[in-house]
């Protein structure tokens, strides 16, 4: 069974940088795509970013693009997810998961659900 460990949440002021990191373990066979997820306090879970394991094919919600980057490792199954320029309102629990499925920005689909790791944004 995979498991999905988040590291690199902390407490930022705005304008600064943080990057985060989700390693995975148990794998027997690799996931078509891998992404970043948060849910901030009242608010729904929303996609973020995600990654084409293969290929390297990548999704940015609008919020964030230009300021976040996306990108694995493989031979380290590992994602990181490099936050610059953060704001408030990036303030949230950020989640890492996976899908086997090429429908691969079909939310629904992700599993194997980190942890989390909070990222607070002060402003």
């Amino acid at each position: 069974q995979v498991q999905l460990v988040e590291s690199g949440g902390g407490l930022v002021q705005a304008g600064g940088s943080l990057r985060l990191a989700c390693a995975a373990s148990g794998r027997t066979f690799s996931p078509y795509a891998m992404g970043w997820f948060r849910q901030a306090p009242g608010k729904d879970r929303e996609s973020v970013a995600a990654i084409r394991w293969s290929g390297g094919s990548t999704y940015y919600v609008d919020s964030v693009k230009g300021r976040f980057t996306i990108s694995r490792d493989t031979a380290k199954n590992t994602m990181y997810l490099q936050m610059n320029s953060l704001k408030s309102e990036d303030t949230a629990v950020y989640y890492c998961a996976e899908t086997p499925s090429a429908n691969w920005q079909y939310w629904g689909g992700y599993q194997s659900w980190g942890q989390g790791t909070q990222v607070t944004v002060s402003s």
